[in-house]
């Protein structure tokens, strides 16, 4: 079987995120990058089905600039096999992605998609649910727990009323949720050993897809500091302070 991990290049989760001055986005200039947090999830799970003997390789792919090798090279040293960067300068939106993963899903015929998902920095939660579209391939989104029987995959996802467990059809495309693992630290040797490999780059041109934006970000802001706390000595000075000064009732 053959697995295929989509990864995204983000700032990493314990940097602080700064507005940029014109209110046009984040800066990302000078600032800590790694791989996505729900994406390294889908890598440790992938990596897990093949010590499992499930998987027989794992490809990697990411969507950007150059220094995305730095975050394939990531994913190299977690145990996938081959890594593949779809070359641009373009910042791609969901659908955009998800149709250039569905022409390297045609270029590779994985029988497993795997994403984070959603990425922490748009938070979309899109682009997984297009491709499994796209492909008209079965989709489990949200999943904490994966389980192969045969040809049918069971997986556990969380839904508002608790948990909810599907047996999907295989091919198929799965989003990982936080509770399916605790992805592995990287160790020296493979470290060492995923800056020797080639990671593939194809031009996005190659591919023949529209990346044309349809959304437009009109504006950026931080959002406003949190005011601090008032201790009230009384009930009845509690309301008050919500009636009069807040407003939140009557």
């Amino acid at each position: 079987m053959k697995l295929l991990v989509a990864i995204k290049r983000v700032i990493d989760f314990a940097t602080p995120i700064r507005v940029k001055p014109d209110e046009t986005g984040v800066e990302t200039a000078h600032v800590k990058m790694s791989m996505n947090p729900f994406d390294s999830i889908a890598v440790e799970e992938a990596v897990r089905l093949k010590e499992q003997g499930i998987a027989k390789e794992i490809i990697v792919v990411s969507i950007g600039p150059g220094q995305n090798q730095e975050t394939l090279r990531t994913a190299l040293a977690m145990g996938a096999d081959r890594a593949i960067l779809i070359d641009t300068d373009q910042v791609t939106q969901p659908l955009a992605t998800a149709h250039i993963l569905q022409k390297i899903v045609e270029r590779e015929s994985p029988q497993i998609v795997l994403l984070g998902k959603q990425a922490i920095d748009s938070d979309n939660n899109q682009t997984g649910q297009m491709l499994a579209g796209l492909l008209n391939w079965s989709q489990g989104t949200f999943v904490s727990k994966i389980m192969l029987e045969g040809e049918t995959l069971q997986v556990t996802r969380e839904i508002d009323g608790g948990l909810e467990t599907l047996k999907l059809k295989l091919p198929a495309v799965i989003t990982t949720d936080l509770r399916l693992n605790e992805p592995r630290y990287l160790s020296l040797p493979n470290i060492v050993q995923a800056k020797q490999k080639t990671i593939a780059v194809i031009p996005i041109a190659e591919l023949a897809v529209d990346i044309t934006p349809h959304l437009e970000i009109l504006k950026v802001t931080a959002p406003e500091k949190r005011r601090a706390g008032i201790i009230v000595n009384s009930v009845k000075e509690l309301i008050d302070r919500l009636r009069n000064e807040a407003q939140v009732i009557t």
